[in-house]
């Protein structure tokens, strides 16, 4: 695409200008932030965009609160004038910094009241245990080299051409078996792991990891048919009859026309022709291709060699299951008792777009952080076989937890139809699209769409001082703005940036573009970027950001496909 070195008129920002003296405040915002937020120094308005008509240029900004009696105006002893040095550059600081930043920053506060700290807008929760991506993917290639000296161990070099196949085939077999248990282990929803690497990252690495099972597999099959045959003198085809008459053996063909099944309905061309459950459904199937792998496995000689080894496995295996057992329907069955929640009220926010506000007991014990999602499970008609995965669109307050979602298909407008009071499935939180991630006091927040959702409640909660926060909204016009009144109203209490990016996706100037992006964050490589969007969207971005300096490690993102017919 073409990028043009002006603006076309269709793309200019829409530049949200920040409360002033003599404005009238916006309405309040259906769903409200939970405390005002304490406003910090007057500063301009988000940098690199003019105001479009309709939206004048703020007005000065109210004058400093006046100092306590008795204290004197002007820095404190022991400290010069002047603006404190930037934090953000040359060094990586921990992910708390923002928070510090935002606790040194000081400003006006509103009604009067002397100035003070500024601090997140409402507590936190305390976030959960998370597992670091390096450390599970160094885990997992751990245990692949401990799987294969298990083989070399027991192997008997031979210069055979059947003993060769068949030391092949072992290896290959237990990689293969080891594969699956990692599979399972990465969509076992385990917190840690959830939290630590994200959904959207565990999900491409069980999808490669299928890849290479499924070839173990194919290799498997057959070095062990090609052994058998030279060492029976026979040809393949009478081998495999033969073979078949094992029960061990035919429990492993059975386990691998699951697994291959799997594959077949995985594949991009496949699922976009395929209903959800069905998917779900055939999935399903490699619980119990594993259960079957693992019978074949114990008559193998490599497991069956000695009692060690046969009990390292099975424990293995034994451990997988029961994570996958407690987590992936023990804790939702034990969430939906504890919290007993119900739909308490959908509200239109947009043409073709949904709140739906979800009220229980205790839900601060879920401890969801802005940014994360759930897997929703809604007792109705039409819904209740499918767990549909929605971000939170706002902070968790008063018991009560909200999504919003775009209508696209038959689930969605479903979802458009509940009536208050509708039993909800909630299983999560999930994702690591959360503060925890910040390394940078200066933020910024690119969203496309309705990928707004969890952007929007970060953009209330993270902490952060004058110039810290940037939010980039990219859509086809303002009739796809999600969530406006209220990101407006954010922008304007935390004074920070906000800018609506409109026009079509097939113009010829790209908003998206390195410049463009530049022109409307000067020193965009010093921030860390938060992105969420369509995924054609998050791509391109994503290039964009690192042709305009921003490291991969400092853009976080996660993004990926909606189940089919949604």
């Amino acid at each position: 695409m073409t990028t043009e070195a002006r603006p076309h008129p269709l793309y200019t920002p829409v530049a949200v200008p920040l409360a002033g003296g003599g404005r009238t405040p916006p309405p309040a915002p259906p769903f409200p932030p939970a405390a005002p937020l304490i406003p910090p120094a007057p500063g301009p308005a988000g940098a690199g965009a003019a105001p479009s008509a309709g939206h004048p240029a703020a007005p000065p900004a109210a004058p400093s609160a006046a100092p306590r009696p008795g204290r004197e105006a002007g820095p404190r002893p022991g400290r010069e004038a002047g603006p404190r040095p930037r934090h953000d550059a040359g060094h990586r600081p921990r992910h708390d910094a923002g928070l510090r930043a935002a606790r040194r920053a000081t400003g006006p506060a509103p009604h009067g009241r002397p100035a003070h700290p500024v601090r997140p807008p409402h507590p936190l929760p305390q976030p959960a245990p998370r597992l670091a991506p390096e450390r599970l993917r160094a885990g997992i290639l751990g245990g692949a080299g401990a799987v294969a000296l298990l083989w070399g161990v027991q192997a008997r070099p031979s210069a055979r051409l059947d003993a060769f196949f068949a030391t092949a085939a072992h290896l290959t077999g237990l990689l293969a078996g080891y594969g699956v248990l990692v599979l399972l282990l990465l969509m076992a929803r385990v917190p840690a792991v959830e939290h630590g690497v994200g959904a959207d990252r565990l999900a491409r690495w069980h999808s490669l990891g299928g890849r290479y099972v499924l070839g173990l597999i194919a290799a498997h099959t057959v070095l062990a048919l090609c052994g058998y045959a030279v060492h029976a003198r026979t040809d393949l085809l009478t081998a495999t009859g033969e073979l078949l008459g094992y029960g061990a053996i035919a429990a492993a063909v059975a386990g691998t026309a699951l697994l291959t099944a799997v594959g077949v309905t995985s594949a991009r061309a496949v699922r976009s022709r395929i209903r959800h459950e069905t998917w779900h459904t055939v999935h399903l199937g490699a619980l119990l291709a594993a259960a079957l792998g693992f019978v074949h496995q114990l008559a193998g000689p490599d497991i069956a060699g000695g009692l060690l080894t046969r009990w390292l496995w099975s424990m293995a295996h034994a451990t997988v299951a029961v994570l996958l057992l407690w987590y992936r329907f023990a804790v939702p069955v034990r969430a939906a008792l504890r919290h007993d929640l119900r739909v308490a009220e959908v509200r239109d926010e947009a043409p073709g777009v949904v709140s739906v506000l979800v009220r229980g007991r205790g839900v601060a014990r879920l401890r969801a952080e802005p940014g994360q999602f759930f897997r929703w499970r809604f007792l109705s008609r039409g819904l209740w076989a499918t767990a549909l995965p929605f971000s939170l669109s706002a902070p968790v307050r008063d018991d009560t937890l909200r999504i919003t979602v775009k209508v696209r298909g038959d689930h969605t407008r479903r979802v458009r139809r509940l009536r208050p009071g509708t039993r909800v499935l909630a299983s999560g939180p999930f994702g690591a699209l959360t503060a925890h991630r910040r390394t940078r006091r200066k933020v910024l927040l690119l969203a496309g769409g309705v990928g707004i959702t969890p952007l929007r409640a970060l953009f209330e909660t993270l902490p952060g001082g004058p110039g810290d926060m940037t939010l980039l909204y990219r859509a086809s016009d303002e009739g796809g703005l999600v969530l406006r009144a209220e990101l407006e109203a954010i922008a304007r209490e935390r004074r920070a940036a906000l800018h609506y990016l409109l026009g079509p996706s097939d113009g010829s100037y790209d908003p998206l573009a390195a410049r463009a992006l530049r022109a409307l964050v000067p020193d965009l490589a010093a921030h860390d970027v938060y992105l969420c969007g369509p995924p054609a969207m998050a791509r391109a971005a994503t290039a964009s950001l690192r042709r305009a300096g921003v490291p991969a490690a400092r853009i976080h993102a996660e993004n990926f496909e909606e189940p089919t017919r949604a």
